[in-house]
């Protein structure tokens, strides 16, 4: 066996490389980079690490002597030579002009890769020229556009006095509805989180069903009450009013509520009317965004929804439930809630 020589790497490399050698995600060209500076650094011969590896001889040497000079920097590829092609004005005006059009042919947006292919350059010098233009048509922004409601102006001003005013015998609650909640099962079991890896799920699933979440938020307080409800309807959404109305028996009630068609339902307006201590507001139309129960519903996802395997309907029920208790405990505090008209959308 021909000796390779000695090499000798920090422990920060060796670290480093390690989990480069074992990555999933990498380019297979940087993990085999990785593994040859760490079989050479162990002392292993030429033959052991082209029987290990199926390499030849030449490319040993060539990482092991830029690793040698550069470190780490030096498993990187290097800038090739040749000079870059020129494209005319003219083809960098159809790129721009790709990037506006509607692609056709069935598709909905334009990909870099697929432009470049139309226009005849590399997809590198599209992206160069799509980018001096601030340009990402492989993308898209989502705004809230202008209500259609011919009272948004009084509604508007309505709940956000409602915000900013807080008194001591009035109570303000935003109430909404998180529908079809799925309780998804995965086919197999879970590959747990490890260094360089994320948790893993097979794309495969079952479902055991959905589940709807009814909640209220006390504004100037930050609790939430809330409770699952197999159906969204005005029977339920009642129910859950008059929990409300028991919750707090001293207090005048303000409600801030959408305009789904369960809140304005008949019954649920004789009741509201029989009451003299409650009030329901209405966002505008198009404007469910002014509830700020909807804050809440995007910080549930984040810390319960994504990513979750539940193996039962009620498991998921559970968590909900136990979710809720926990924020209450922990977190609950009033939002600090603000609307920057002018602010740049991304």
């Amino acid at each position: 066996m021909a000796s390779i020589g000695t090499i000798t790497i920090s422990e920060w490399d060796r670290e480093a490389l390690t989990l480069r050698s074992r990555s999933h995600k990498l380019p297979r060209r940087d993990v085999l980079r990785a593994q040859i500076i760490l079989l050479c650094a162990s002392g292993k011969s030429y033959d052991e690490i082209q029987s290990a590896l199926h390499i030849s001889r030449p490319m040993i040497n060539k990482w092991k002597g830029r690793y040698k000079k550069m470190g780490i920097a030096g498993l990187k590829d290097q800038p090739r030579s040749g000079k870059p092609a020129i494209f005319s004005e003219a083809a960098k005006a159809r790129v721009i002009q790709l990037a506006y059009s509607p692609p056709g042919e069935g598709y909905t947006n334009w990909s870099q890769r697929r432009i470049a292919s139309a226009v005849g350059m590399s997809q590198s010098k599209v992206h160069q020229i799509l980018s001096s233009h601030d340009l990402k048509p492989h993308k898209v922004a989502y705004w809230c556009g202008k209500s259609t409601d011919p009272e948004f102006e009084e509604k508007m001003l309505n709940v956000i006095g409602l915000y900013l005013s807080k008194e001591e015998k009035a109570m303000v609650l935003s109430v909404d509805e998180k529908t079809k909640i799925q309780a998804l099962d995965r086919s197999q079991p879970e590959l747990p989180l490890k260094s360089g890896l994320p948790k893993r799920h097979t794309v495969t699933y079952k479902r055991n069903g959905t589940v709807s979440l009814m909640a209220a938020l006390a504004v100037h307080e930050g609790e939430v009450t809330a409770q699952t409800i197999d159906k969204n309807n005005h029977v339920n959404f009642l129910k859950f009013l008059k929990k409300i109305y028991r919750k707090y028996p001293d207090k005048q009630l303000h409600i801030i509520v959408d305009n789904l068609n369960v809140h304005k339902h008949k019954k649920v307006k004789e009741w509201v009317n029989s009451k003299k201590r409650l009030t329901m507001h209405f966002t505008p139309t198009y404007s469910s965004w002014l509830n700020q129960i909807e804050i809440w519903f995007n910080i549930l996802s984040k810390d319960v929804l994504k990513g979750a395997i539940w193996h039962s309907k009620q498991q998921l029920v559970d968590q909900l439930m136990e979710y809720v208790q926990t924020y209450n405990a922990t977190r609950a505090k009033p939002f600090q809630w603000n609307y920057a008209p002018h602010s740049k959308l991304t």
